[in-house]
């Protein structure tokens, strides 16, 4: 359903999303972690054609800037993007209407997620007016109405209630089951544990590792959280040079390196000039002038 290859973004000098490659089945739960400033939220953006990006991103077997794969994409963004001025009920119209969807179907299919969401009481309230959780939750019901065979999620559980989340939950679980595709990039990792088929770590703009769950064993399995830890954690220390990364047993000609990095000091069979340590010097006071 989405095949993402040699994806780069660039701001500028600023690389973004370097060589980033995805892919979901249909019926897949993929996760994308990573820290602040992965790339994750611009990765999203470029699949969905909201930004210009070198390599090549197909949905259902269609160019992502396509109309055909507009059509059969949903996306929550992190931060909600509704009318304000419109009501709920008002918002869910301009769905139907925009999507040219079947209008008692759609209907009856909103009223359902009215329900799940506990949004009954605010159908008629303008979505200005609307908490940063309601507003989230009129975001996903948006993204969901036109019924997907791709879904996004950027964030989406920021500012859910517990009762907006276990229903988020069940509601991928759900779609997964038939037959949607699922792309949820969070950092509340909690929130996805147990429902994901394929995770993605990423860092500093590249994807690291990709993860699917029947592969893994034991403890790995059944916590997500320990996998993106073991990915990342050490990796953000300054100490840790980009060359070092999955390497098992370095070379005599890396140990040095690698010794002078973390400030021991090296071997003495394999150096051949002593460690040299960056020079602190204390910063002179100046006089005060009078």
């Amino acid at each position: 359903m989405l095949r993402v290859k040699g994806l780069t973004k660039k701001f500028g000098k600023k690389i973004a999303n370097e060589n980033v490659n995805l892919s979901l089945d249909e019926g897949e739960i993929g996760v994308l972690l990573g820290p602040n400033g992965a790339g994750k939220s611009t990765a999203i953006k470029c699949i969905l054609g909201l930004l210009r990006f070198d390599g090549n991103v197909r949905i259902g077997g269609f160019p992502a800037s396509s109309s055909q794969a507009k059509s059969i994409m949903g996306y929550v963004p992190e931060f909600p993007c509704l009318y304000e001025m419109l009501t709920v009920r008002e918002q869910f119209e301009f769905i139907v209407r925009a999507y040219k969807l079947d209008r008692e179907k759609t209907r009856t299919y909103a009223a359902e997620l009215i329900d799940r969401f506990r949004l009954t009481e605010v159908v008629d309230t303008l979505c200005r007016d609307l908490s940063k959780g309601m507003q989230q939750k009129v975001s996903i019901i948006c993204a969901l109405l036109p019924r997907p065979k791709l879904l996004l999620l950027d964030e989406p559980m920021l500012g859910l209630d517990p009762h907006a989340i276990k229903e988020l939950r069940q509601l991928i679980q759900e779609l997964a089951e038939e037959g949607v595709a699922v792309l949820v990039s969070t950092h509340m990792i909690a929130t996805v544990e147990g429902i994901w088929n394929k995770a993605y770590i990423m860092r500093k703009g590249k994807v690291i590792s990709c993860h699917r769950k029947e592969e893994m064993i034991g403890m790995w399995a059944e916590s997500l959280e320990r996998i993106f830890f073991a990915e990342t954690e050490s990796y953000d220390s300054p100490w840790f040079a980009e060359e070092e990364i999955h390497v098992a047993e370095p070379s005599s000609a890396n140990s040095q390196k690698k010794a002078q990095s973390s400030g021991k000091k090296p071997n003495p069979a394999h150096a051949k000039a002593p460690v040299s340590h960056p020079k602190t010097t204390k910063k002179k006071k100046g006089k005060k002038k009078k």
